[in-house]
C-alpha cells in the first residue's frame, strides 16, 4: 500500500520540526500530519472502487412464435358461375338502385300527372288516386306472390313459390355477401326483384287510362289485385322467366321472342287489357277536353327521363348495353313525338301539347322492346312508324271500331307494343343484341316476334275478360250515372280540385 511511505515522510517531517521548536515549526507539524491522513484516504478510496460489472450474459432466445393461421379467400365476385356467397358489383348495384328509382317516378308521379291532366277537371282526384293505389296494392302482390311466380323456376307456364313472401331473399350484410337471381347475377337479389317491382305497378297503371272516369275504385282494387296474379305474372314468366316458354334466354323454350324491357310484357299487356276493360264498361255518357294540358307535359317530361331506368336498367349492369339502350331510347322518342306532331300539323292544322307529348310517349313504347337489340339507324326507323301509326289508331280506328278507351291505352300502348315488338325482329342487329334480324337475313325473328304478340294477346284477352266479368257479376264495375254527371272526385274520395 501506498500509505505507508506517505506516513512516513509526514512523521519525519514533524520530527525535524520538532528539532527547533517554534509555533511555526507546530503548525507545520499538524499540516503534515493532515494532509498525509488526507493523501491515505484518498488513495485507499481509489483503491477501493469497485471494478465495471461484467456485461449480464445473453438472455436465453424466446421460443419461435407458431405462424399466424392463414386469412380464408375473400368472397368471389357475383357472375353467371358464382351465384352463392358471393359479393355484388357495386356499380351495376349502384346503377339498378337509380334505375328502380326512376322506373318509380313514371308512374308516382309521372302517370298520375300525365293522365290527370287530359281528364276532365271533376275526375282528376279519382285519376291520380288511382295511380297511387295500384302502386301501393301492387308493391304487396309482387312481395307476396307476383315475384316468386314470375321471376323464379317452375315450368314454362308459370314460376315457383320458393320466394313467396320473398323468403330467402335476404343477404347477409355483415359479409356483404348473397345469392343473387340468375338473371341478374352481378346484384343483389333484394334490388332485382324492387326493379322489376315497379315494372309490375306501371303496367296495371296504365291500364286506368282506358277505364277513367267511370270505374268504381273498389271495383278497380279487386280488379288490380287479381290482374297482377293472374295475368301479369304468367306472361312476365313466358318472356323472362328462366324456363318461361316465350324466353329468349331459355334454350329450351318454344319460341324465342326478342323483348328486351317490355313490349309484350308491359304496354301490349296494358293495352290489351285496357281495351277490355273499355269494352266492359261501355262508353262514358259525356266526354271533354283535357283540363290542364301543364299536368299532362310534366307528367309526360317526367315519363321519358324514367324511361332510361325503364329500358338502360333492363340491362341489369352498368355497361356497353345499357348505354346503347339508353342512346336508342332517346332518339325514337324524339323522332316519334316530332312524327306525330308534324302529321297532326298536317291533318288539322295544329301541333299540340297533348299530340307530341303522346307522340313522345308512343316513341318510348316501340323502342321499349327493341331497345337492347337494335342501333340507333333502326331506332329512328322505329320511331317514325310508330309515330304515324299510332296517330292513325288513336285519331281513326277508334272513332271506326267505337270503343271508349278514353286516355288511348289501347291506341298507344298495345298498337305501339305490338309494332315495336314485331319491328325488333326487323331491325335487331346481332353485334348489339346477340340475335340477328330481317335485315341481317333471319326472316325467322320477325314470325317469332308475330307468335309472341299473338300468343300474349290472347291469352290477355281470355283471363283479363274473366276477371272482369267476375267482378261485374258481382259487385259491378261502373258508377252510377249520377255519380259519372257529378264527377267522381267528390262522390267516391269526398275531394275536388279548386
Amino acid at each position: 500500500m501506498k500509505l505507508i511511505p506517505s506516513l512516513r515522510a509526514g512523521l519525519t517531517s514533524a520530527w525535524e520540526a520538532c528539532k527547533k521548536p517554534s509555533r511555526l515549526a507546530l503548525a507545520a507539524l499538524v499540516l503534515g500530519v493532515l494532509f498525509s491522513v488526507n493523501l491515505a484516504a484518498f488513495e485507499s478510496a481509489h483503491a477501493q472502487t469497485p471494478a465495471p460489472a461484467a456485461a449480464p450474459a445473453a438472455a436465453a432466445p424466446k421460443p419461435a412464435t407458431p405462424p399466424a393461421p392463414a386469412t380464408p379467400p375473400p368472397p368471389p365476385a357475383c357472375d353467371a358461375n358464382h351465384l352463392t356467397v358471393c359479393t355484388p358489383n357495386s356499380g351495376d348495384t349502384a346503377w339498378m338502385l337509380t334505375s328502380m328509382a326512376l322506373v318509380l317516378m313514371m308512374t308516382v308521379p309521372g302517370l298520375g300527372l300525365f293522365y290527370g291532366g287530359m281528364v276532365r277537371k271533376k275526375n282528376v282526384v279519382d285519376t291520380v288516386m288511382t295511380s297511387f293505389a295500384i302502386t301501393c296494392i301492387v308493391t304487396f302482390v309482387f312481395a307476396a306472390i307476383t315475384y316468386s311466380l314470375a321471376f323464379t323456376p317452375g315450368s314454362a307456364f308459370i314460376g315457383g313459390t320458393t320466394r313467396a313472401f320473398l323468403q330467402g331473399i335476404l343477404s347477409d350484410v355483415s359479409n356483404n355477401t348473397g345469392n343473387p337471381n340468375p338473371l341478374a347475377p352481378t346484384i343483389p337479389e333484394t334490388v332485382y326483384m324492387a326493379f322489376q317491382m315497379t315494372f309490375a305497378i306501371i303496367t296495371p297503371a296504365l291500364i286506368a287510362g282506358a277505364f277513367a272516369e267511370r270505374m268504381k275504385f273498389s271495383a278497380m282494387v279487386i280488379f288490380m289485385t287479381l290482374w297482377a296474379i293472374f295475368v301479369y305474372a304468367p306472361i312476365a314468366h313466358w318472356v323472362w322467366g328462366p324456363d318461361g316458354l316465350l324466353s329468349n334466354g331459355n334454350p329450351k323454350a318454344w319460341v324465342h321472342v326478342l323483348d328486351y324491357a317490355g313490349g309484350t310484357v308491359v304496354h301490349i299487356n296494358s293495352g290489351v287489357a285496357g281495351l277490355m276493360c273499355a269494352l266492359f264498361l261501355g262508353k262514358r255518357h259525356d266526354t271533354g277536353p283535357a283540363h290542364n294540358v301543364i299536368l299532362t307535359f310534366i307528367g309526360a317530361s317526367l315519363l321519358w327521363v324514367g324511361w332510361f331506368g325503364f329500358n338502360a336498367g333492363s340491362a341489369v349492369s352498368a355497361g356497353v348495353v345499357a348505354g346503347m339502350a339508353m342512346t336508342v331510347t332517346q332518339i325514337a322518342t324524339a323522332v316519334a313525338a316530332l312524327t306525330w306532331m308534324f302529321v297532326e300539323w298536317a291533318h288539322r292544322g295544329k301541333p299540340t301539347v297533348v299530340g307530341i307529348c303522346s307522340g313522345a310517349v308512343a316513341g318510348l313504347v316501340a323502342i321499349t322492346p327493341a331497345s337492347g337489340f337494335v342501333g340507333p339507324a333502326g331506332s329512328i326507323w322505329i320511331g317514325i312508324a310508330v309515330g304515324i301509326f299510332c296517330y292513325f289508331t288513336v285519331t281513326f280506328v277508334k272513332g271506326w271500331i267505337g270503343y271508349d278507351d278514353a286516355l288511348d291505352c289501347f291506341g298507344v300502348h298495345a298498337c305501339g307494343g305490338a309494332l315495336g315488338a314485331i319491328l325488333t325482329g326487323v331491325f335487331a342487329i346481332n353485334q348489339y343484341g346477340g340475335t340477328p334480324g330481317l335485315i341481317e337475313g333471319n326472316p325467322g325473328q320477325v314470325v317469332n316476334q308475330l307468335i309472341g304478340v299473338g300468343v300474349v294477346i290472347a291469352y290477355d284477352v281470355i283471363v283479363t275478360s274473366i276477371i272482369l266479368f267476375v267482378i261485374k257479376a258481382t259487385i259491378g264495375l261502373r258508377v252510377t250515372p249520377e255519380v259519372e254527371r257529378d264527377g267522381l272526385d267528390l262522390a267516391l274520395h269526398g275531394e275536388v280540385v279548386q
